[in-house]
């Protein structure tokens, strides 16, 4: 993830379609497509972006490392998509309650085509980032750019060009081994290369 952007180096609109066009291949939910992407490549609306989301405290490095991207992408779920698809005759739950979905596929589709936009940037050798917006600054953006109430959004990708490797979390906190995080059969239960050390246990 990228965290200080070169703001001299754009991304074009036409990298950033095809960025989009492979995102929505990503899985979605009974083929419901509920997701939207704000592309916002000019630079005044980018600044409206960023004082939407502004708290009124002096900008940090993360701050002006992030806003220097030339390209944003906000990527927004509707949950009535996925509620009116599910709704129909193949799949029949003609209630639309959310009670159906413990888990809200139309965020987690939209979080999977940020992902695949993130690996494409990453293959046509752009710096790229996955960030969310304050839950206090929601209908500030909405307002800042016309987005309907009905849609939610799940995060924001930014593009560009990195400016200075920063580390992140990971700079103080370790990834977690993978057999710690893969369990076989049962959970607890080792893990495949635990189980190939250890055969019948």
């Amino acid at each position: 993830m990228v965290r200080r952007f070169d703001p001299g180096a754009p991304v074009s609109p036409e990298l950033v379609r095809d960025l989009v066009r492979l995102a929505v291949r990503a899985p979605s939910a009974g083929f419901s497509q509920g997701w939207d992407f704000l592309a916002l490549l000019d630079p005044a609306d980018r600044a409206r972006f960023w004082e939407a989301t502004d708290d009124g405290t002096p900008p940090d490095a993360w701050t002006r490392g992030v806003s220097a991207a030339p390209a944003l992408v906000l990527c927004l779920s509707d949950p009535d998509t996925y509620l009116e698809r599910y709704a129909q005759p193949d799949k029949g739950w003609t209630d639309r309650s959310t009670d159906h979905w413990p888990v809200p596929y139309w965020d987690t589709d939209v979080a999977m085509a940020a992902m695949v936009m993130l690996l494409a940037a990453e293959d046509a050798g752009l710096g790229a980032l996955f960030f969310g917006v304050p839950v206090e600054r929601h209908d500030a953006v909405r307002a800042a750019h016309g987005i309907p109430d009905g849609r939610r959004i799940v995060g924001v990708v930014a593009l560009g060009s990195e400016a200075e490797r920063v580390a992140g979390s990971p700079r103080t906190r370790r990834r977690r081994p993978l057999d710690d995080v893969l369990h076989v059969g049962h959970f607890g239960a080792p893990g495949v290369s635990e189980q190939m050390r250890h055969p019948g246990s």
